[in-house]
């Protein structure tokens, strides 16, 4: 067996401390409800609820597999956030006591079907025109089945992450409008990562955080990356001017350069699209890509790194280096990094400090 590994390292410290930075801008009448889907955006869900349990109010997860598993280790409310699509999910959600995101005629015939209209989300389409019911048909059903019934109406923000995009304004309208329709015991919940924000007084009675809780966030400084991805460097070269490197030699040498290998490549996760120059820590100095990804190895440009030797980390994000460096430098997001990181990357999960 090799010694030689790549690492994925994650701190629920970091995550921790996210998690009562967005608290602390929300409405002490909020609650807050952890959105850990796809395995806690590849942060390790069992481990990262054990950690955040006692902070949050609840979990969104979107697979009912993901919420099974999840009331193993919570008792905190679980809700389904894309629903059930068979009778035999609606069972199972009851069984597992989870509460169920209603957003479309087909769903909402299987509960009128059971005629249990307990631990219902229903959401509502305000302009992301992706899930939800039209807002006249969402007012037909609360007429029909609703009037008498303890629920919570959600919808979803296509642009929280920009403050000045006039649909926020169009969205918080209709949404608010049709709120003040309903009856005293109806909840309400909007405010994702981008609204709690941009927009703290739209948080109301539930605010859905993910990708804030784990530093993915684009724009703010105080929420850190939760994440280190670090790899070794297996070989260093000099290059001579004019010499290539990598496939379809893309990296050319336009100075004497000193170049290191490092063992990561797209087959364990990493973006293959990856442009040169960007940016990478060696020895908490910048490096550099430099070269066309390969399936296993990564080059960098290491020629200002004082004392660069084989063995040494190279670290392609971490909470000094937000992973949202790499992702807008190269067109990503942050969530496309997290969920790509393969399996033979070893994961490190920290103590709590």
């Amino acid at each position: 067996m090799t010694t030689l590994k790549s690492i994925l390292e994650i701190d629920p410290s970091i995550i921790r401390s996210n998690i009562q930075k967005l608290k602390n801008k929300t409405s002490n009448t909020s609650n807050f409800l952890a959105v850990i889907k796809s395995d806690a955006y590849g942060h390790m869900l069992n481990n990262i609820v054990s950690d955040i349990d006692d902070l949050v109010d609840g979990y969104g997860v979107v697979r009912l597999d993901e919420a099974i598993d999840l009331r193993k280790i919570s008792q905190k409310k679980i809700v389904l956030m894309q629903g059930i699509y068979s009778q035999e999910d609606y069972l199972l959600a009851k069984k597992h006591d989870l509460d169920i995101v209603v957003h479309n005629e087909f769903q909402l015939n299987i509960i009128i079907k059971n005629n249990n209209f307990e631990n219902l989300w229903l959401k509502v389409n305000t302009g992301m025109n992706r899930l939800g019911f039209e807002i006249d048909r969402f007012l037909e059903i609360y007429k029909d089945y609703l009037e008498d019934i303890n629920f919570t109406l959600m919808t979803h923000l296509a642009a929280s992450n920009k403050k000045d995009d006039p649909s926020n304004a169009e969205q918080f309208e209709r949404f608010e409008r049709l709120y003040k329709d309903l009856h005293s015991g109806v909840t309400k919940s909007i405010a994702n990562t981008g609204c709690v924000l941009n927009f703290p007084d739209k948080c109301f009675d539930w605010v859905r955080v993910g990708i804030g809780i784990f530093g993915g966030y684009i724009g703010n400084e105080e929420l850190k990356t939760a994440i280190t991805l670090k790899s070794p460097i297996i070989n260093i070269k000099e290059l001579n001017i004019g010499e290539r490197v990598g496939y379809d030699g893309r990296a050319i040498a336009e100075k004497r350069m000193k170049v290191a290998t490092v063992y990561l490549g797209y087959a364990d996760g990493l973006p293959q699209h990856i442009k040169d120059g960007t940016v990478v820590k060696v020895n908490n100095q910048d490096a550099s890509v430099f070269g066309k990804i390969s399936m296993d190895v990564t080059t960098i440009d290491v020629s200002d790194i004082k004392e660069c030797n084989v063995g040494d980390w190279c670290e392609f994000f971490s909470p000094n280096h937000s992973i949202n460096n790499l992702a807008s430098a190269n067109g990503l997001i942050s969530y496309d990094i997290m969920i790509r990181i393969k399996s033979r990357v070893e994961r490190v999960y920290k103590k709590i400090s």
